[in-house]
């Protein structure tokens, strides 16, 4: 069982992890906040609206999403896309998340349920 110093560390690479993963799909088309949560899901992450929400209005705040609302089923929704800086932080992360993780992962064998990135 990790330490309480381990899980905090895990929790806030986790929580860097989502926010690449938003700027991600979000430069590829609008998102909401329950796509996004269920798209995590999808990848095995539980992560709820008081963690998604705050975190996605940083990045608005931050200047790197905007967002648009818009009625859907009689129901206010807010979507968000990046902005040029978006897209810019975002090619600037792939670039230093692919080269530390080639670097982290050389020695391990590569993983059968995805193929390994090209260089």
């Amino acid at each position: 069982m990790a330490t309480l110093v381990g899980k905090k560390i895990v929790r806030d690479v986790f929580l860097a992890l989502v926010r690449v993963h938003v700027l991600h799909h979000a430069a590829k088309e609008r998102v909401f906040g329950v796509e996004m949560m269920e798209e995590l899901k999808r990848h095995g992450y539980d992560i709820g609206p008081g963690t998604l929400y705050p975190l996605l209005h940083s990045l608005e705040e931050s200047g790197v999403l905007v967002s648009a609302q818009e009625v859907v089923g009689g129901k206010v929704r807010k979507y968000y896309r990046t902005t040029r800086t978006g897209n810019a932080l975002l090619g600037e992360l792939r670039a230093k998340i692919g080269e530390l993780v080639d670097e982290v992962l050389e020695d391990l064998p590569p993983r059968k349920s995805a193929p390994r990135r090209k260089k």
